[in-house]
């Protein structure tokens, strides 16, 4: 695949360890039956993981029949574009990797957006 992250340069990989991505490749690929677009890579926080769960999507206990295998704070993982959204929107959005999020998540949000919310290697 050749895909573009949100800065027009080549996607890179969001997480290996957990194996993230629709795809479990590692990247925030997408397709068209990708109909959460997980598109954006974000290192997950306990807020975020606690705002999701509240949403009815519990990305904390493992799902092994899915591949899933649970997350904890620190963690990367690519997350659907409008789960990112009404984080951002509550207050409580991850932050993300620019260069592993997919072209596709400013269909969802800005770059601005995106930007505020980098995340910045210490």
């Amino acid at each position: 695949m050749n895909a573009r992250n949100v800065l027009g340069t080549v996607l890179k990989a969001c997480s290996y360890d957990p194996l993230t991505g629709f795809f479990r490749d590692g990247c925030c690929h997408t397709r068209e039956d990708d109909t959460g677009s997980h598109v954006i890579c974000a290192k997950v926080t306990a807020e975020f993981l606690a705002f999701s769960q509240a949403r009815g999507n519990d990305l904390i206990t493992p799902r092994p029949a899915w591949r899933f295998p649970g997350l904890k704070p620190g963690d990367r993982w690519c997350l659907c574009a409008l789960r990112w959204k009404e984080a951002l929107e509550a207050g409580c959005a991850p932050p993300v990797v620019l260069e592993s999020c997919h072209e596709r998540a400013l269909d969802f949000v800005s770059l601005d957006d995106l930007k505020a919310h980098a995340w910045v290697k210490a």
